[in-house]
């Protein structure tokens, strides 16, 4: 034995990992003192690890190199494949990210799409005046490409300039959570910024530019005389043309490509359908409203198309928010008073055999409920049905991974409350022979079934058994469970140790520093810190995912500024007749908040319904809870909406119909 003096604390090591096993403390030594410590012998288990670092095409080619000369029992890992439920929320973290990106380039696209239109109609009589003075459709045509190429470079330069400073800002936000510094953000965002810039102009605003070449010089003569209407067909095939290219050239994947545009269609027409009939919906309150309402309504169905447009915009965005701020809160809440009131709260690890009675005795006499001492044997599973796992291929990605590591196994008499046989039939009390019991997810990712036989390698030693039942686990009782129990008999002859859980009370915890004087070999981990620092990563995770969606919103502002603008000039003429007729300036700016007020109203409204929808799936499907009616949810999105929108609306408006209307009707 050695006796090592404390000198620091460890805060931190790069390659710790994110298992349960893992949360326990670590202790580091001087190589030279391992010897004394007698820690290797027969029967440990002893894993070497070397660390590599640099930039990200240094590791690459090295990865690419070692990997061809890895021999038996080596692997080398990077920071996606080191842990595989870390890789997948990355991944899930990212795909959500992608998903926030594209709905807010497809909602600005919208908007240029109105704005264009709306720049086209403005400058027809300039078209006109320049085909009177001999210019022709290519030469016009050629100007108007030239600004928007321009137009496309100054927006992507500062679109650049913008995503450079919400990094920044987001890196900033999470310094606590990442704990060191990010590097810095290469060019090829930027250049991925351009070219969706121009992609998006050239797809949504070129059609309606094109067209404006062929406004009739006699225009300048007779102010009704316009260029022929564009086909709804050729500009939407353009945007889907450009969108597909765009995402093609990012992803480099056709398949994935469709699928997304599938996806993302099926949700733009079920979110336009519920957003057109909540505009629709208006009609029967016409009648019913004062003047000003009478007014804001008939302005949204008069506009219908673009108001359910600004309907889905907002809601999404707003939907979004909802689900990460509202509803992921009700879910964490609503599955912590799922858990019984006494469940356990502290989690005993690395219990050597003869310390079990005594730690019985030991807790017994402080009062506390003496808990279930549970064995566990590390092994690795090496066949399945006599053919070698490592030559086998997997359905399931995680079975493989199951497959090819270590496992904690441990053996029982009697099934516990928290498992349930679903298949097959368990062991009677008293049986020693040579079966085990799998969890039944897990059986599905390794492909396992009754009467499948497997081999195992326990400090040398195989050992066999067969499978003779399925279970389910109730994994939230914070008790110990495994994926398989082995029947008695068939693992106590190798090394164990024992594990076990239970509830201390707040006012008690001084018991748990009391036992890890008396059994120093024993980890205790709290379990209510866990919690606590994975609600808080949640928390940071979730506000970054939240700044990101924010872009959404402002996305939806710019569909709101353009469809204003689109509508300038009616709404000013609107504006001064009305004027004109007697009503006061006050009555039309509350006809316009009304409208304004309305439409923030059906898009919180189907904001709530959608984080409704999406929280009651995630509880019903992924968390199995039972997610009840949120009256918070429902006051929160459609009063964001209302004021959100409708301030937002006002603010556009307020200069088109606070013009005289006497130099209104005077401009005609």
């Amino acid at each position: 034995a050695a006796e090592l003096t404390l000198g620091r604390v460890l805060d931190f090591r790069p390659d710790e990992g994110w298992s349960f096993i893992d949360l326990a403390p670590t202790l580091l030594i001087n190589h030279a003192d391992l010897a004394a410590t007698e820690l290797i012998q027969p029967g440990s288990r002893v894993n070497y690890r070397m660390l590599f670092a640099g930039g990200r095409g240094e590791v690459d080619r090295f990865k690419s190199l070692a990997e061809e000369r890895l021999a038996e029992g080596e692997a080398l890992r990077d920071i996606q494949d080191a842990n595989p439920q870390i890789r997948s929320s990355m991944d899930r973290a990212g795909r959500f990210l992608n998903l926030a990106s594209l709905v807010s380039v497809l909602l600005a696209a919208v908007a240029v799409a109105m704005a264009a239109r709306r720049y086209s109609q403005r400058h027809r009589d300039r078209i006109a005046l320049m085909k009177c003075m001999g210019a022709s459709q290519p030469v016009i045509f050629r100007s108007n490409l030239v600004q928007l190429l321009i137009l496309a470079l100054a927006g992507g330069v500062l679109g650049a300039v913008l995503g450079y400073l919400a990094q920044w800002g987001l890196a900033w936000l999470m310094r606590d959570l990442i704990g060191q510094d990010l590097p810095a953000p290469g060019f090829q965002p930027a250049v991925l910024g351009l070219v969706t810039a121009i992609s998006i102009l050239a797809g949504f605003a070129l059609p309606d530019l094109a067209q404006m070449g062929k406004t009739p010089p006699l225009r300048v003569l007779r102010r009704d005389l316009d260029p022929p209407p564009l086909k709804y067909g050729i500009s939407w095939l353009a945007a889907v043309a450009a969108v597909f290219a765009l995402l093609l050239w990012i992803m480099r994947d056709p398949r994935l490509v469709l699928s997304i545009f599938a996806g993302a269609g099926v949700t733009f027409l079920a979110l336009g359908a519920t957003g057109w009939l909540l505009v629709k919906s208006l009609r029967g309150f016409r009648g019913a409203a004062g003047v000003a309402w009478r007014y804001g309504l008939a302005n949204i169905a008069r506009r219908g198309r673009e108001s359910v447009v600004q309907v889905v915009a907002f809601g999404l965005g707003l939907m979004v928010l909802l689900l990460l701020s509202t509803v992921r809160t009700e879910l964490m809440e609503t599955w912590r008073q799922s858990l019984p009131e006494n469940a356990p709260n502290q989690f005993l690890i690395n219990i050597q055999p003869r310390e079990v009675d005594a730690m019985r005795d030991f807790l017994d006499q402080r009062g506390l409920d003496v808990p279930r001492f549970v064995p566990l044997v590390r092994a690795r599973m090496t066949t399945i049905n006599g053919e070698d796992v490592t030559q086998m291929t997997f359905e399931d990605p995680q079975g493989e991974r199951w497959a090819r590591r270590d496992s904690n196994l441990s053996w029982i008499d009697e099934l516990q409350g928290d498992n349930r046989i679903v298949a097959g039939d368990f062991w009677p009390p008293g049986f020693r022979g040579s079966e085990v019991s799998v969890e039944q997810d897990f059986a599905r990712e390794l492909g396992l079934a009754l009467g499948d036989e497997l081999d195992f390698d326990i400090a040398g030693e195989t050992v066999s058994a067969t499978v003779t039942s399925l279970r389910t686990v109730e994994w939230d009782s914070f008790s110990p469970n495994f994926f398989m129990v082995f029947s008695p008999g068939v693992l106590e002859p190798y090394p164990a140790t024992y594990i076990s859980s239970l509830f201390v009370d707040e006012a008690r915890r001084d018991v748990v520093l009391e036992l890890m004087r008396a059994f120093p070999s024993v980890t205790a981990i709290d379990l209510d810190a866990v919690l606590g620092q994975v609600r808080d990563v949640m928390d940071k995770a979730a506000l970054a995912v939240q700044a990101v969606f924010v872009f959404t919103l402002l996305a939806g502002l710019t569909v709101l500024w353009a469809a204003v603008q689109a509508t300038r000039d009616e709404r000013r003429y609107e504006s001064a007749m009305l004027r004109t007729f007697g009503a006061s300036k006050r009555r039309v700016l509350g006809g316009v908040a009304a409208e304004f007020f309305a439409i923030g109203l059906l898009a919180g409204v189907l904001a709530a319904a959608g984080a409704t929808l999406a929280g009651w799936l995630l509880a019903e499907n992924l968390f199995e809870l039972d997610y009840g009616f949120s009256v918070t949810l429902w006051l929160a999105g459609p009063l964001v909406g209302v004021l959100f929108v409708g301030l937002s609306g006002m603010a556009a408006t307020w200069r088109v119909i606070t013009h005289a209307p006497v130099s209104v009707l005077r401009a005609g």
